[in-house]
């Protein structure tokens, strides 16, 4: 039982083999596998790949990178959308200032309309945070003011500071391949740490492949290999921190129960 907490399976990389991707993360155990929206012209084959694939669910969101590109999609637009039975989360959104791709100030009103939107469906936000930890958790705390939402701080890079702010919060953190990285002595520091109901896993697939996959293109059956390093790292049993993030990974995203 592993569950994959976000994947871009139709993504350059994966989409040209989907089916022999999917087969490979099932014959490696992975039960659970969440397809990831960044921008709104795949919108549609996302979701189409999780009405296809039994095992498979989709969000409907705009990256920070697209944000500049898309100031059309507001809450009322993700809310329309994500009533779809398939769409079990809003995004991935959030902020990016290492590239810029976007205005801040536009990334940052698409990040709160993604808030939004989570409030009004009660779906789970996953966040894109890259050195933009100050501006990510004072809009998350701001808007958590205007009522409760829950979500997932995805791909996890940021500092132990604000992961634990991120927990107060009610956040999950997701951690992914990186963990295996040799020069991500602070990640794992931190992943040791982390409270066993709010872990989960990821490979942000086909990007961030682990040890021993490096140079590869990342697919979902790679989540084995973080959850191997993981459970060495936290001295657990594999099997257990296995069934505890598919879990958790379920509890947070309460539509792929149904």
């Amino acid at each position: 039982m592993l569950a994959d907490s976000h994947c871009h399976l139709n993504y350059k990389g994966l989409v040209e083999d989907q089916k022999a991707v999917l087969t490979r993360a099932r014959a490696r155990g992975v039960t659970a596998m969440l397809n990831i929206a960044t921008r709104e012209s795949e919108w549609d084959a996302v979701v189409a790949t999780a009405e296809r694939e039994p095992d498979v669910w989709a969000t409907v969101g705009i990256h920070p990178h697209e944000a500049d590109q898309h100031p059309h999609i507001d809450t009322a637009k993700l809310v329309e959308r994500a009533a779809h039975p398939r769409i079990v989360g809003i995004g991935e959104s959030g902020l990016d200032y290492h590239y810029d791709h976007s205005d801040r100030g536009q990334q940052q009103a698409s990040f709160r309309a993604h808030i939004a939107a989570c409030r009004e469906t009660g779906l789970p936000l996953i966040v894109h945070t890259r050195e933009a930890e100050d501006d990510t958790i004072a809009i998350m705390t701001d808007e958590m003011g205007r009522g409760r939402y829950s979500g997932v701080i995805h791909c996890f890079t940021a500092s132990r500071d604000f992961a634990k702010k991120a927990l107060a919060l009610g956040f999950y953190i997701s951690i992914s391949g990186i963990v295996t990285f040799k020069n991500a002595r602070d990640i794992q520091d931190t992943a040791r740490d982390l409270p066993a109901d709010r872990l989960l896993i990821e490979t942000d697939a086909p990007f961030l492949a682990p040890v021993p996959h490096r140079g590869k293109a990342g697919e979902p059956a790679f989540v084995a290999d973080t959850l191997a390093f993981l459970a060495q790292l936290r001295g657990v049993d594999p099997t257990v921190l296995s069934e505890q993030t598919t879990e958790n990974f379920h509890a947070l995203f309460g539509k792929t129960r149904n």
